[in-house]
């Protein structure tokens, strides 16, 4: 059967088929075009020739922040260009743009909640505490979706014909100050491109502000989109799921590309880092800030000394300060590291997350038991008899989404492949220490690519250790391989969710009845 809103007849003005595939690969910068691997090439080609506003649902961890980059990159001429997203990842944003268009770092606009002091790249920062009368002028402009609120007026009276939406679940509630905001200024762009990997957390009325945003004409009727694909709710009319089926088909006829880490996992390579830089205040960064002052006076001391007594005490003090930096930057990252936790909890991913100091490890157990997260615990002073009982749990529930670890007392001896995504909010000096927690879940019975996201700040202990990690696993392959080692961090990957998550193409397997029958016999209860 097909949908009474295809019916209407307002599908003949979706597509933009001026984008040939010709004209599109000859678009693309070289640099990035030779990155892009096949299905992120088709990805960047459905955007454009579907005329710019879709819905990229790609599983998270296949690099939807890298294609619509790539797509900015055939779209010159409509700069500047506008980029809503969660506040965790303004700044990685900022330095995806920067490394990948080669924009200048002044030319990249990112709006704070309060001055930044970890902007070591020289991008154009704005703060709403210092500034009422912001003016967004960037080539590229990034804000986060709690600010768009504040500067609606702002972005409604600019001519952003170019605007990017990540994390476009931010957007399900109607009823959320952020939706209301942020839809009008979506549907008045000429291009619009929606980034989710969970498009829908639990339920299809989820989808409908997304999908208005894209196509105000065709999805109009919240009541019209609610009777045919919502019902079967026991909270409400519009709070179950029907005709899911015929709503995946329309989905993709039209406005979405979604592809899954399980089809496309030939064209993956296995493991794949990412580097996260968070964002910290200039609260946070007092202490180590003052501890870095130190450091670089001493090391000045030390090259100017003739005195192997007085070199040898100069070291003990580095070494005396650089623990001290390093306990210091663990207390300065929690709240950033919290933050960012919860973009990924929000979408429903299983992850492992080590970290070293007990402060981090305590701050992010509190707030998996506050979000009321199923999580298993590990460090130091988990008793050997506990360990498989915890990670029997965590293979085999998924009630249980969440691996805390420390990376010493996790690091080793544990097989926890029932999660593709790894997240460390602390480094380790010992490189071997960080390949091996990777490994927990990089091994045999993993049928996923593994995604490594390490969650880095600025003027803190991050900025020394990552420097050291990468000379020490050179001087191991030199010596060890013959060659030069390093821990390569992959430049087209994204915030990564596991393949189990609850989005629409589960709905589809699930769900898969036209008259919504089945739906209400095969499906939890919403």
């Amino acid at each position: 059967m097909v949908p009474s809103l295809v019916h209407r007849g307002k599908f003949s003005l979706l597509y933009d088929l001026a984008f040939t595939s010709d004209k599109i690969d000859s678009t693309i910068p070289f640099d990035i075009e030779e990155k892009l691997l096949p299905f992120q090439r088709d990805g960047v080609r459905f955007i454009l020739q579907h005329g710019g506003r879709v819905l990229l649902a790609d599983e998270m961890g296949l690099g939807k922040t890298l294609q619509a980059i790539a797509v900015t990159s055939c779209i010159r001429e409509s700069w500047p260009v506008l980029i809503l997203c969660p506040s965790s990842l303004r700044l990685h944003w900022a330095s995806m743009i920067h490394q990948w268009l080669r924009v200048e770092a002044s030319d990249i606009l990112v709006v704070l909640s309060q001055s930044s002091s970890s902007n070591k790249n020289g991008f154009n920062i704005v703060s709403t505490m210092t500034k009422k009368d912001i003016k967004l002028d960037g080539m590229f402009n990034i804000i986060s979706y709690d600010s768009v609120t504040k500067l609606q007026h702002t972005l409604m009276s600019s001519d952003y014909k170019v605007v990017v939406a990540d994390e476009s679940h931010f957007l399900k509630n109607a009823q959320a100050k952020r939706t209301m905001a942020s839809i009008p200024i979506l549907q008045k762009a000429q291009y619009a491109i929606l980034l989710s990997g969970t498009p829908a957390l639990s339920r299809p009325i989820e989808l409908f502000k997304q999908l208005e945003a894209l196509y105000p004409d065709v999805y109009s009727r919240v009541k019209d989109f609610g009777e045919r694909y919502c019902k079967g709710g026991v909270f409400g009319t519009y709070q179950g799921a029907s005709n899911l089926e015929e709503l995946h088909t329309l989905m993709k006829t039209t406005v979405m590309i979604r592809r899954l880490k399980k089809d496309v996992l030939t064209e993956l390579p296995m493991k794949r880092r990412q580097q996260v830089f968070l964002d910290l205040g200039e609260k946070e960064l007092k202490n180590t800030k003052a501890i870095y002052q130190e450091l670089e006076i001493i090391k000045n001391n030390i090259k100017s000394s003739q005195s192997k007594e007085e070199v040898d005490s100069l070291k003990f003090k580095e070494k005396h300060l650089l623990n001290k930096m390093y306990t210091e930057s663990a207390e300065a990252k929690i709240p950033a590291v919290i933050d960012y936790l919860g973009t990924v909890i929000e979408a429903g991913c299983k992850f492992l997350i080590f970290a070293h100091h007990q402060p981090m490890v305590e701050a992010i157990h509190q707030f998996l038991i506050k979000k009321k997260v199923g999580s298993i615990r590990i460090d130091g002073s988990t008793n050997a008899s506990a360990r498989q009982s915890l990670v029997a749990d965590f293979q085999e529930k998924e009630s249980i989404k969440a691996g805390l670890l420390s990376i010493k007392a996790g690091g080793v001896g544990l097989t926890l492949t029932a999660a593709s995504t790894v997240i460390f909010a602390e480094l380790s000096w010992t490189p071997g220490d960080l390949i091996q927690a990777e490994d927990r879940a990089h091994r045999i019975g993993q049928v996923s690519s593994v995604n490594v996201y390490y969650l880095l700040a600025n003027y803190t202990i991050d900025d020394i250790i990552w420097d050291a990690v990468q000379n020490k696993l050179e001087n191991l392959g030199q010596v060890l391989d013959g060659e030069e080692s390093s821990m390569e961090v992959a430049r087209n990957s994204a915030i990564t969710i596991s393949s189990k998550q609850r989005t629409l193409d589960s709905f589809m397997k699930r769900c898969n009845s036209p008259n919504g029958s089945e739906a209400k016999s095969k499906c939890p209860r919403f």
